[in-house]
């Protein structure tokens, strides 16, 4: 569905764009990620012909994005990260008008501002300003207008941006109906609804692409430390060098305390697992222990092992 070689992008002081490539299938939900200023806003206004790029190629349901751009953008339905709205028009209204805007007319025009109205929960204020509606509507309005020409890629650029954790988790079921018919690639900082909703997940950083693959094999293949979290009772300056001295720990650092127990954080080498010498190490103090268990990495650790600057 989307085919993107060597994309770059250059502006007279910056290159936010460097040389990416990656593809997209039919069907897929990915989620393209990055800390801000990573170039995705950009891509993603280079894939939907909003900007020219400076080299490179895209292509959008086989149709190069940019020699044949209008083609193109038919298979797309886009929703910024700030939707802009006309509130001085109806819902109905202004999915009616933005349904003609994208070439449709009549009973297609109709049947299809009644079928995203549906689709996108719309009903109870189909009637209503868009000026007095919630952020959570908005934003359901702006998904709605993306569909209304009923695209076969979806970009959807922080769907859920400014939403509540309710509204988050409806936006979040609606990706994944509309994947049922769609491609869907969507640009979000909440990474935990990502691990929830894309079978894929594309990384960048500086304009690079940093990493792309499963939510899963990320999470597995990824080179940072692995952690263990033990809460024992007795005096941290004796316990925590006697644990900084085992085999492959890294680091060990005070989680919190309550009264005689203290909960760390130990670090340890990737690929390694601690907890059996870490209980051999209390049972031979003598330490009492209440827990102790390994962190499961998320994708946050991921994407914080590739972003992060240090």
């Amino acid at each position: 569905m989307i085919e993107v070689a060597n994309l770059t992008k250059r502006f007279p002081r910056h290159e936010a764009v460097r040389g990416i490539t990656f593809s997209v299938a039919k069907g897929e939900i990915v989620g393209f990620l990055g800390p801000n200023g990573a170039g995705k806003t950009t891509t993603l206004r280079m894939l939907t012909g909003y900007l020219p790029p400076t080299s490179g190629s895209a292509r959008v349901a086989g149709h190069d994005i940019f020699r044949e751009s209008i083609q193109a953008r038919r298979r797309i339905g886009y929703m910024p990260e700030n939707v802009p709205l006309y509130d001085d028009m109806r819902v109905r209204e202004y999915l009616r008008f933005r349904a003609e805007l994208k070439g449709l007319c009549g009973g297609d025009a109709r049947r299809r501002v009644s079928e995203v109205i549906d689709t996108c929960g719309l009903e109870a204020v189909k009637k209503k300003m868009i000026s007095v509606l919630s952020k959570g509507y908005r934003q359901r309005v702006g998904l709605a207008d993306a569909l209304v020409h009923d695209p076969d890629l979806l970009i959807l650029d922080e769907p859920t941006n400014g939403l509540d954790p309710n509204q988050i988790r409806q936006i979040r079921d609606l990706i994944r109906q509309l994947a049922e018919r769609h491609t869907v690639l969507v640009s979000t900082h909440i990474l935990h609804e990502v691990e929830m909703t894309c079978n894929r997940v594309i990384i960048i950083d500086g304009g690079k692409i940093k990493a792309q693959d499963t939510p899963r094999n990320l999470v597995t293949n990824m080179r940072a430390a692995g952690r263990v979290i033990m809460e024992v009772e007795g005096d941290p300056q004796i316990i925590s060098p006697a644990i900084s001295r085992l085999e492959n720990v890294k680091r060990v650092s005070t989680e919190a305390r309550e009264g005689q127990w203290t909960r760390y954080e130990v670090l340890v080498d990737s690929g390694s697992d601690a907890r059996e010498r870490l209980n051999a190490l209390a049972a031979q103090y003598g330490w009492p222990v209440r827990s102790l268990f390994r962190k499961e990495a998320t994708l946050e650790d991921v994407f914080v092992e590739l972003t992060r600057k240090d």
